[in-house]
């Protein structure tokens, strides 16, 4: 297998799985409330809010990614920033066990990340994110991280870190002839434009929320859009041609980071030169199975889970 290196973001989620009435009272009692499937940055969640979310979990974009990299088979890196909490979550021991490298992360002062996902019956996620040590990953890191990033087969990127590091980090690359292929995740929406315009992102990863947002920006996209639907697929356009890849089907539990396993499982077998179809299904069936458990991480499935129904 090759190398993956995700720059991004580390969160702890507080998770309530609810029911629709409470999230539908939740978005009429607060403006920023998510959409179905949708992820928002906020600057603050009110504390009588923050106490409605009862379980605990690791999750963000960046570090679930390299977990299902990880479970891919892939050698895999996680870069990011953790906040003087991390040790009380088992942030970085957690990540190590499950096969990530964590040692290019730094501590900073402060929180980690946070994500505040709640979870109706069907599955269906809201997510509302606050940046934390995610909003501490600048240029400077980027900068004494480079080697990293560049000695990477596939570099995944997302939205949960500042877009100017983010850009910083692809303007470093822009020119080197043996860059990492460049996976971006444009979630959340907002700001994703100018990342998407940039001439180092190969592939990106809207979900069907981003992808209408999106619109314009992706017809302009000269790279290949994967657009990942839930439960009715995935449609892949790149140079001239169309894909639709069908999921298994299954018993929904947690929809919350189906997309990111997608992305981590087809990180992996990029890195690893395999047929780009090949890729998208192999993912496809990957993210398909993590919504039969709560969580994210937890509910990455294993190569060996992922290939026995690929092959049935």
């Amino acid at each position: 297998m090759g190398r993956v290196v995700s720059l991004g973001s580390i969160n702890v989620d507080h998770v309530e799985y609810t029911s629709t009435e409470w999230i539908r009272s939740a978005a009429e009692r607060y403006e920023w409330f998510p959409s179905p499937g949708e992820t928002v940055a906020v600057e603050s969640v009110p504390d009588s809010l923050r106490e409605a979310y009862g379980e605990t979990y690791l999750g963000g974009k960046g570090a679930n990614q390299a977990v299902a990299a990880a479970a891919a088979g892939a050698e895999t890196g996680l870069l990011g920033m953790v906040g003087d909490d991390e040790t009380r979550y088992d942030v970085l021991d957690s990540l190590s066990d499950r096969g990530v490298d964590v040692t290019g992360v730094a501590r900073t002062d402060g929180p980690t990340g946070a994500a505040y996902v709640a979870v109706d019956e069907t599955g269906e996620n809201y997510i509302a994110i606050l940046a934390g040590a995610n909003g501490r990953v600048d240029d400077a890191y980027v900068a004494d991280r480079l080697a990293a990033c560049a000695a990477a087969d596939c570099l995944l990127v997302q939205n949960e870190l500042p877009p100017e590091t983010v850009r910083a980090a692809l303007d470093r690359l822009a020119g080197r002839p043996d860059r990492p292929t460049v996976v971006y995740d444009p979630a959340p929406a907002a700001g994703a434009a100018d990342i998407l315009a940039h001439d180092c992102v190969d592939v990106v990863t809207p979900n069907e929320g981003e992808y209408d947002r999106l619109g314009d920006e992706l017809d302009a996209f000269e790279g290949t859009v994967v657009r990942t639907r839930g439960a009715d697929g995935v449609v892949v356009d790149g140079e001239g041609s169309r894909l639709s890849v069908d999921p298994p089907a299954v018993d929904p539990v947690d929809t919350t980071g189906a997309g990111d396993v997608f992305v981590g499982y087809l990180g992996a077998e990029l890195a690893a030169g395999a047929d780009f179809e090949a890729a998208v299904r192999l993912a496809t069936v990957a993210g398909a199975l993590s919504t039969e458990r709560e969580g994210v991480q937890s509910a990455a499935p294993s190569r060996e889970a992922v290939e026995s129904v690929v092959v049935r």
